[in-house]
């Protein structure tokens, strides 16, 4: 009985709270590890501007994620999905297989070939919301909330949200606390050790 009570006196007593600190959780930015040299990345990590492109700082590991961007200064500009072998020092993005990519003129690019295209009249102007979701089979695009009826797939392997720009474009990246809600079943980016 004395030991046990000295053991607690010395868990908890002596030196220290007893308690055991939580740990942060990282939030979900753009990774100035992983963005083109010409790239310029602000606002604790949520608005890219100068030329080239940038991965988000978390894989979308789960089955269905969600995630948007703001145009805040029009110009040439991409956003979608890509793997981390993807060239960001190389505009547009979905030259290749290591992007899936809407570009600003509303064509949607992998491989480069034009997988799908916005309706005229729904092209991202400044101060629009385009919303993004991924179910690791297709790509869907929301403006301003609404869905765009514009899927894409084609990529494979692990990938990242990626967002480009060029030509004065300044976009920021929300990857929680949206403008709008997520369409139903899909949610903000987890990081690995969250979704288990």
């Amino acid at each position: 009985m004395a030991a046990m009570f000295t053991c607690c006196l010395g868990c908890c007593g002596e030196g220290g709270s007893g308690h055991i600190p939580l740990k942060e959780m990282p939030t979900v930015q753009l990774d100035t590890h992983h963005m083109g040299t010409d790239v310029v990345i602000v606002k604790s990590g949520r608005r890219i501007c100068g030329t080239g492109g940038c991965l988000a700082n978390a894989p979308l590991h789960q089955n269905k994620s969600y995630f948007e961007f703001k145009i805040q200064s029009t110009g040439v500009w991409g956003i979608g999905v890509a793997t981390q072998k993807v060239n960001l020092n190389q505009v547009p993005l979905g030259r290749d297989t290591n992007s899936l990519v809407l570009r600003h003129d509303g064509s949607v690019y992998h491989n480069n070939e034009e997988k799908n295209r916005l309706p005229a009249n729904s092209l991202p102007q400044e101060g629009d919301i385009v919303g993004i979701t991924y179910d690791h089979v297709e790509l869907n695009l929301y403006l301003n909330g609404k869905n765009m009826h514009c899927p894409a797939s084609g990529i494979r392997g692990t990938v990242y949200p990626v967002v480009y720009v060029d030509d004065s474009a300044i976009l920021d990246c929300q990857f929680s606390d949206f403008y709008h809600t997520a369409p139903q079943g899909f949610e903000k980016i987890l990081f690995e050790q969250q979704i288990f």
